[in-house]
């Protein structure tokens, strides 16, 4: 990069999220006499909706794209493919070697340009099966906090385009610097884990083929070491047309069903209660605290303990309450 600043483009479209171009022009932007020099463009230049946010005067249009070292795209509301003219801008940045960045929602205006078809990627976990749908050519992550492809570099949901902007500072200029703005800006340099410890586990399908009943039994008894076969006669099915009509509504086989359905109540005891790791592993049927420990950091990414000290309600305290086995049905 020699002497001269590095140029960041934010490329903002029609309802960018309010915190997801905060991101960038906080970090690269508010930074005097530092090593980047920073544009906000939009599609057609003057007053641009965003969304929970008064709306941006902006007076830079697409041809900002073409003097970029690095565009930046934020997330914006009803991630749909932007228009003709947004995707050939950011495809032809990308050809002239401009490296290309998304936060959030933002993933989904890289991929309608073609940058992200064979590279894996991230975004929101909430969108992350709708970029999955819409360009299947893409190799989704949705546990990631960001994925960094070299060029192509893209990030998870909103606080997560933070952890990718400190990432550009350190891959530029070292640690060191991504550190003091780290500092400033009140956050993490790195954070532990990924955006599997945030996302949501469904455990109740949205429609069942007649195993409603089957699925509130085993959620009554995951403290029980459930298989395939007592599932079925439980259900009163042969354990071939269980399967089948498990991945029907679930998109997933039994056991995997029951692991996610374990996990989201350990994520629920850790988050309510001052169970022992000992205890919450035999409430939720993962045998040994060595295999929580070892299942949680492989599916969620960080141990119990870290998992816990982010999320809990409660203060440690002598007492042994916990929230009912029932409330993992709500999770």
């Amino acid at each position: 990069m020699g002497g001269q600043a590095h140029h960041v483009v934010v490329l903002a479209l029609e309802n960018v999220l309010a915190l997801d171009i905060g991101i960038p022009l906080q970090v690269f932007g508010s930074w005097p006499g530092g090593p980047y020099s920073l544009t906000v463009c939009t599609e057609r230049p003057g007053t641009l909706a965003m969304h929970s946010g008064p709306a941006l005067s902006v007076a830079d249009g697409l041809d900002s794209l073409a003097r970029a070292d690095t565009v930046i795209v934020p997330g914006y509301l009803e991630p749909d493919a932007p228009s003709a003219a947004v995707t050939a801008a950011l495809a032809a940045a990308s050809a002239q070697g401009s490296r290309m960045v998304s936060i959030c929602t933002g993933a989904f205006a890289l991929a309608a340009a073609g940058l992200l078809d064979g590279r894996r990627a991230t975004t929101h976990w909430l969108y992350a099966a709708a970029l999955a749908k819409q360009y299947p050519r893409v190799q989704v992550r949705p546990k990631e906090l960001y994925v960094d492809e070299g060029q192509v570099l893209t990030s998870g949901g909103v606080s997560a385009g933070m952890d990718l902007c400190l990432h550009l500072i350190r891959r530029d200029h070292g640690a060191q610097p991504a550190n003091q703005r780290a500092r400033l800006l009140v956050t993490a340099p790195h954070r532990t884990g990924g955006q599997a410890q945030f996302i949501d586990l469904p455990v109740l399908p949205a429609q069942s083929d007649g195993l409603t009943h089957l699925y509130a039994w085993a959620l009554r008894n995951l403290h029980q070491p459930l298989t395939i076969d007592q599932l079925a006669r439980q259900a009163g099915l042969s354990r071939r047309t269980l399967i089948r009509r498990f991945h029907a509504d679930t998109g997933m086989p039994p056991m995997r069903w029951l692991l996610d359905a374990r996990l989201a109540l350990a994520r629920e005891l850790l988050e309510t209660s001052d169970l022992t790791v000992e205890a919450v592993a035999r409430r939720c049927g993962l045998g040994t605290p060595a295999n929580l420990r070892t299942l949680f950091r492989t599916h969620v990414g960080v141990p119990p303990s870290v998992y816990r000290d982010t999320f809990a309600s409660l203060p440690p305290t002598a007492g042994t309450g916990v929230t009912p086995v029932s409330a993992a049905t709500t999770r």
